[in-house]
């Protein structure tokens, strides 16, 4: 920063803060008021605004107390109220006083009292007392027909009191019954005692032990006892019609719950319906059931409410997958989805999102309170990256607004904005001190709800409505179809690997010319590369062979005057191999999806179909556990494993990222995680011919593997990379292979060569799917990370340009298969450089 001076003045401040005010967004004309406000530490917001609780407490909102607020007319300080680097998150909340309760209390999923009272008191009235109150209501309403609604709801009833009850005795006419959240178990007595109610209609059975356990087997008792029912357990049955949709319209419910003859309560009235998943159930993790009826029988059913304006349905869903054909079918629409008509036949959209709704904090009140925030924190956090004149920070800040900015809801339509600040009053980084910026982008009135837009600057080409799955209940179909395309996709994938050609490569050094010159900027080759057939020299346009761990394109060739005739350690188009997502992609169109690449997406443009993925794997009750890497940075910077979808998405805002299933059951050693490194020898591309080294080694967890939650923010525990972080150990290769058989009783040989198998398949999908990689003046090593499932099969983990081999020259091993024998280390590079530029296959085997 400019001089370091501290900042006194406004000139001082629009100097040293000039970029960040233009990243900001701050309108111009609030530049000086910003500056007059931190200078004095104000912080006025309590003064125009005022929090309030929604969602039944289970969310907060900012609410504007001034009588106006014109557009850019104020800026607000905010605080930021917990700052930290992820993996620090669930420590911090443990250790620091006071942060967990308050981020609790913030983030809506702290014990309240009220919560404590109804466990300790009686919060509902007993059985008995809400059927008499019911009756007594009904007599009160002048309804002769007695009760036609009853909601008996987490009351503890069982089998033997429902039985006692004798309900269809008091209410034989009852339309709707809801039993929902009590103890029902009995198949045979809950069937025989519900299917009584003659005219019923709907009926509410959710959250007991007989629908869990016996789903099925109940309701086809329900269904053929109850030829009239239209809704059972949040869901419309095959006989559903006016009733249901009259419900869904509104026309239906406790206080109106129509007739049991029918005709008295006709539809004409009802403008709006609203068949969305969110309105047909309140469960999670059910399927709309309109889906099973035929699109034409639905719309006949809808056709016959005469004005019928609105309706809100998923798409694709169960009238399809185009909201234009829908429009066409019910012409009478003037909104489908919160969208006036004329827009969507104007524009040709045929996905329109149903309204969305928020996805709120859920916890049980045995889940510690870090879990619970750990859970509950992506709705809310922020992040930024620090950077300096030097180098930008290799790991995200996240932080948390106070409680002020942590109410701001999301709108499409914002009427404020809000951007972190980082002020640094002596004029460098080290006095930095982070806020928030807010102020008004719209004219507000009082009372007007204060809302920001989650995903300023991100449209759809930036797939902004999939990301809004993060804060919001999306339509579960459109992305599970969208990720059944996509496995269809891959299942269409099948490369025939193509038969090994003989090597058609010759050494390049004569046996009675000089020494081949090499320039490197590798220490451990410069260091170890002392064959006589090889020069070290300092100059790369002087060299035979360019061995760099640095990309040599266009422009350095020109800055370094290196030539086409010179060997350089890199192929073109590598970067189908050592890019994360390319790798993905270069599998996928050779092989689809083969058993050794774990299920990956690309965030920046399969997004969708990972949330599918997720959807339908949460839907079928299987694990949800996921890994998410950056494109390419190695020694697993920003990696992070999670199972939370929110999380996922959230992520993609520190850079682009593939999205992997995760291991989560992988092959351990000593009860801990371990991964494999094998060094890979490319001599040609055109044919293909690669060798695997001898020299591999094992990299160590060093925490014993866990799948708790906690654990997943503990680095030694799910990684195995220590070079640079954590406690490094070496475990010598032979000793870990023969300890590794006795633990597991297997053999490492046939594991080894599942390994080989796979490495020449990834090698195949390259050549196969970049031909343009062919060079024959290129020559080069990867290194090719790998992981062992619980049944010993290997999975890829990555591919490494020019690894980093320190480990394969420090110490001495001994050849495990390839002939036996001792592999010093200081030989390693001799013999990497004897395969590749000589032709010989010492401490090496092809593949």
């Amino acid at each position: 920063m400019p001089g370091g001076k501290r900042v006194e003045t406004y000139e001082d401040f629009v100097k040293v803060h000039g970029l960040l005010l233009a990243a900001s967004g701050l309108p111009q004309s609030l530049h000086f008021q910003l500056f007059q406000k931190l200078s004095s530490e104000t912080f006025d917001g309590g003064a125009h605004f005022r929090i309030e609780t929604c969602e039944d407490g289970r969310q907060r909102r900012l609410v504007l107390t001034s009588d106006s607020m014109p557009k850019h007319s104020h800026v607000f300080l905010i605080d930021h109220a917990w700052t930290f680097r992820l993996s620090d998150a669930y420590k911090q909340l443990r250790e620091v006083p006071g942060l967990a309760e308050r981020m609790a209390a913030l983030m809506c999923v702290e014990d309240t009292e009220e919560s404590d009272e109804a466990v300790d008191g009686v919060a509902e009235p007993g059985v008995l007392e809400t059927i008499e109150n019911e009756i007594s209501n009904a007599k009160e309403k002048g309804e002769n027909g007695g009760v036609l609604w009853l909601e008996l709801e987490e009351l503890g009833i069982d089998d033997h009191t429902l039985l006692s009850l004798d309900l269809s005795s008091r209410f034989p006419d009852l339309l709707a019954l809801s039993l929902c959240g009590n103890k029902l178990e009995n198949v045979e007595m809950v069937a025989r005692e519900v299917t009584k109610f003659g005219n019923l209609r709907a009926l509410w059975l959710n959250n007991n032990p007989v629908v869990q356990n016996c789903g099925d087997q109940l309701a086809d008792i329900v269904l053929r006892g109850l030829p009239k029912l239209e809704i059972y357990n949040s869901r419309f049955t095959a006989n559903f019609g006016e009733w249901a949709l009259g419900f869904c319209g509104g026309v239906y419910d406790k206080d109106n719950a129509g007739n049991v003859r029918g005709g008295d309560y006709p539809l004409e009235s009802v403008t709006s319906i609203d068949i969305s998943n969110r309105c047909i159930h309140n469960l999670i993790n059910k399927g709309n059931p309109l889906e099973q009826n035929s699109v034409g029988d639905l719309l006949a059913v809808l056709k016959g409410f005469p004005c019928l304006q609105s309706l809100e349905v998923d798409i694709p869903g169960p009238l399809g997958e185009s909201a234009v054909k829908i429009l066409e079918s019910l012409p009478k629409l003037s909104e489908l989805n919160g969208v006036n008509a004329s827009k969507i036949l104007e524009h040709g959209k045929h996905v329109i999102d149903s309204i969305l709704q928020p996805h709120l904090p859920e916890w049980t009140a045995e889940e510690p309170l870090a879990d619970r925030i750990i859970n509950a924190m992506w709705l809310y956090l922020m992040t930024y990256r620090l950077a300096d004149e030097e180098k930008i920070d290799e790991t995200s800040v996240w932080y948390a607004m106070d409680e002020l900015g942590s109410a701001l809801r999301h709108s499409d339509e914002p009427n404020f904005s809000v951007a972190p600040f980082l002020y640094m009053p002596e004029g460098n980084l080290a006095s930095a001190v982070s806020f928030s910026v807010l102020w008004p982008t719209q004219n507000a009135e009082k009372g007007d709800e204060c809302t920001r837009d989650f995903l300023f600057g991100i449209g759809e080409d930036k797939q902004r409505s999939a990301r809004l799955s993060a804060w919001f209940h999306t339509p579960e179909n459109y992305f599970i179809q969208e990720y059944k395309k996509h496995c269809q996709n891959l299942e269409s994938k099948s490369l025939i690997s193509p038969s090994i050609q003989s090597s058609t490569t010759r050494s390049i050094h004569r046996t009675d010319g000089p020494a081949l010159r090499v320039y490197t900027d590798i220490p451990h080759v410069e260091e170890f590369l002392k064959r006589p057939e090889f020069v070290i020299t300092s100059e790369p346009k002087d060299a035979d062979i360019i061995w760099t761990g640095t990309q040599v394109d266009e422009d350095l060739k020109k800055a370094a005057r290196i030539t086409d005739q010179q060997y350089i350690n890199q192929f073109p188009v590598e970067a189908c191999l050592v890019m994360k997502h390319h790798l993905a992609e270069t599998v996928q169109k050779a092989h689809g999806s083969p058993e050794w690449l774990q299920r990956t997406y690309n965030l920046e443009t399969q997004l969708s179909q990972l949330i599918g993925d997720y959807y339908a794997r949460r839907r079928d009750g299987l694990n949800n556990l996921w890994i998410l890497k950056p494109w390419n940075m190695a020694r697993t910077i920003d990696t992070t494993v999670t199972d939370n979808l929110t999380a996922i998405i959230r992520l993609m805002e520190t850079g682009p990222k593939i999205c992997q299933k995760y291991i989560e059951h992988p092959a351990l050693f000593n009860g801990k995680k371990f991964d494999l490194r094998y060094i890979v020898l490319v001599r040609s591309v055109n044919p293909l011919e690669i060798f695997l080294s001898d020299v591999f080694w094992v990299r160590l967890a060093n925490n014993p593997y866990s799948l708790e939650k906690h654990s997943f923010f503990e680095y030694e525990t799910h990684f195995t990379v220590m070079n640079y972080r954590g406690r490094f150990s070496h475990k010598n290769t032979p000793e870990f292979v023969t300890e590794f058989e006795q633990e597991h009783q297997v053999k490492w040989l046939e594991i080894h060569q599942r390994v080989g198998k796979m490495i020449r398949s990834v090698f195949d999908s390259a050549t196969a799917v970049h031909p343009e990689m062919h060079s024959p003046r290129s020559r080069a090593i990867y290194g090719v990370d790998v992981m062992l499932d619980r049944c010993f099969q290997p999975k890829l983990l990555e591919v490494t340009y020019c690894p980093d081999c320190t480990r394969a020259c420090k110490y001495d091993t001994e050849s495990i298969f390839g002939g036996g024998g001792v592999v010093k280390g200081c030989d390693f590079f001799n013999d990497v450089f004897g395969c590749l530029f000589l032709n010989e296959t010492t401490h090496v085997s092809p593949l």
